[in-house]
């Protein structure tokens, strides 16, 4: 298999599943390059439905063996039970042998628990995924929240992000701190995925990276100057005073508001919203408060979806998907320690830019949803 595949290649895999997939993208290392990662890759995939109970039934009948037992056998009720109920509501089927010689993971999940997501991050699952670079392979309908929502997402991770940094920041720090957003907290940081992970996905994917924030960033010109350059490392400035901090407080989704004002006020969501938010602006730690909301969101999901893991996936190809994480992970570790560091060579990251440039120019039908 190539290390990349072509999003026609990509488009290609669906004729193998029902055809009422509302929404479809691709992620991962199959789909974008990333450094230090030479291994032939699983393809990641979701699918978002409209009925999930009515997709699960008809993929039962075309692809009965991408279930693990005993929930083939039990039925696509069960099935979608499973799914709606635990975790972050996404159904995965691992390892899975596609008749044109490619592995793939997919997740099925709902529109509404998608959109919910994204606008509310509810677990910072799939919107953690669309924050960063994906392969559209299927457009949601100009009429569906969906178009909205992923857009809404973007907007509030700059807004969460700019929380997080400091006055003064590299564009590099900038793409590094939205794509920690989803992986700060989540426990398989601990053990299972390589440490550099963030870095690994942010160098090599720059370009794709100003593609997807540039249209989004026009509206945060009064409190952020990002000078439009392709040296990464320049010096980008923003406003950090509190009235720009309750701005981008009063922005974000509604669960990480909740949480921020549980944590203000030592216990459950009894004082007013926009005064706790307004006094965490004040607060010199409120990039550290903000910091520990999200990830007692992320810590949560990452589990309980984990945990529904190795029930949807059976218990075979939980340990063959987590040997396999934990190999790669072993595999890059020694090449990591050697490295310099990555954020602080400027020609390094102009020369990775440089190619992937190269690699991305004429691929327009690559673009996100603006």
């Amino acid at each position: 298999m190539e290390k990349l595949i072509g999003i026609h290649q990509l488009k290609d895999i669906l004729k193998n599943f029902p055809r009422n997939i509302k929404f479809c993208f691709a992620y991962g290392s199959a789909a974008f390059k990333q450094l230090n990662n030479e291994s032939n890759n699983m393809v990641d995939l979701i699918f978002v439905v409209r009925n999930v109970n009515q997709w699960h039934a008809e993929n039962l009948k075309l692809n009965p063996k991408h279930y693990a037992q005993p929930l083939r056998f039990l039925g696509h009720k069960a099935i979608t039970n499973v799914q709606e109920k635990w975790g972050a509501k996404v159904y995965y089927n691992t390892l899975v042998k596609m008749k044109e010689g490619y592995t793939i993971k997919y997740g099925v999940v709902s529109e509404v628990s998608l959109v919910e997501d994204l606008l509310d991050w509810t677990d910072i699952y799939l919107a953690g995924r669309l924050h960063k670079p994906v392969k559209i392979l299927m457009e949601p309908n100009e009429y569906s929240q969906l178009t909205t929502a992923l857009v809404q997402n973007l907007h509030s991770a700059v807004h969460a992000a700019l929380l997080l940094l400091p006055q003064h920041f590299t564009e590099i720090d900038f793409y590094k701190t939205i794509t920690g957003l989803s992986y700060n907290g989540d426990f398989r940081m601990t053990f299972g995925e390589n440490k550099e992970k963030i870095n690994n996905i942010v160098l090599p994917q720059l370009t794709y990276f100003k593609q997807l924030y540039s249209p989004i960033l026009q509206h945060f010109e009064n409190y952020v100057d990002i000078p439009k350059s392709d040296k990464m490392a320049v010096i980008c400035h923003q406003d950090i005073s509190p009235a720009t901090k309750i701005h981008h407080l009063n922005q974000l989704p509604r669960i990480p508001q909740v949480n921020l004002v549980r944590a203000w006020s030592q216990g459950p969501r009894s004082k007013d919203t926009e005064d706790c938010l307004r006094a965490i602006a004040y607060d010199p730690d409120c990039g550290e408060i903000l910091e520990e909301c999200l990830k007692e969101i992320i810590w949560r999901s990452s589990i309980s979806q984990s945990l529904k893991g190795i029930a949807t996936a059976g218990f075979v190809k939980s340990i063959q998907y987590s040997t396999t994480k934990i190999m790669k992970m072993l595999q890059t570790s020694p090449q990591i320690t050697s490295l310099p560091k990555l954020e602080s060579s400027q020609t390094k990251v102009e020369r990775i830019m440089e190619s992937v440039k190269n690699e991305t120019q004429s691929k327009e039908t690559d673009k996100r949803v603006e």
